[in-house]
């Protein structure tokens, strides 16, 4: 025990142990300085704001800043962003990242998702109004015929043509409901004759 005291004090000791203090703080210098290079220390990219950019824009962008990024679904068109732009984006514009992150992106589809038609015939028309509006399509006008139940619906049409329950249309599609006058049909035909 005596003489490991000694080794203690001793000159051999002190000086390898001042090597061993010298060595660990330049390791530890040298790690901290290339870490610092190689995470980019303090180096931030500004993100730029990408709304209503089309893909082929945003990529060529998002390289020449230095960052990456993945396209995510996107479910709802909106008609004030041209179709295939970027609606939204994460992180948003202005904010400051490292080089080399991803960003996240949300892009306008072509159109409005397609919705089925419900069945509204035999209904009446403002039920049948009611019922389109539920599923996004719209009343553009109505056409009377002689049928004898008044304001019911018995065909649909869309821009012009024929449609029955069970069709898919884009969401927003206006319809145009032909609903019976309460008309027997053929009824004026027969009064006009027997005259």
């Amino acid at each position: 025990m005596k003489h490991f005291l000694g080794f203690l004090k001793s000159k051999t000791f002190l000086i390898q142990l001042g090597l061993a203090l010298l060595a660990l703080v330049l390791l530890s210098f040298l790690a901290l300085k290339w870490l610092k290079s190689s995470t980019n220390h303090g180096e931030f990219v500004e993100v730029p704001d990408f709304s209503k950019m089309s893909v082929m824009e945003m990529r060529n962008a998002v390289e020449d800043a230095g960052l990456r990024y993945q396209i995510l679904d996107s479910s709802n068109y909106n008609p004030e962003y041209p179709r295939f732009s970027i609606l939204e984006q994460d992180p948003p514009a202005g904010n400051k990242v490292k080089s080399n992150r991803k960003i996240y992106f949300t892009v306008n589809p072509s159109g409005y998702k397609k919705v089925t038609v419900p069945d509204i015939i035999q209904v009446t028309q403002r039920n049948a109004t009611s019922m389109l509006r539920a599923v996004g399509l719209d009343v553009q006008r109505v056409t009377y015929i002689d049928e004898l139940g008044k304001d019911m619906v018995y065909n649909m049409k869309h821009k012009g043509k024929y449609i029955k329950p069970g069709d898919k249309l884009p969401k927003t599609s206006k319809i145009e409901l032909i609903c019976g006058n309460g008309t027997i049909p053929g009824s004026a035909r027969v009064q006009a004759d027997s005259q």
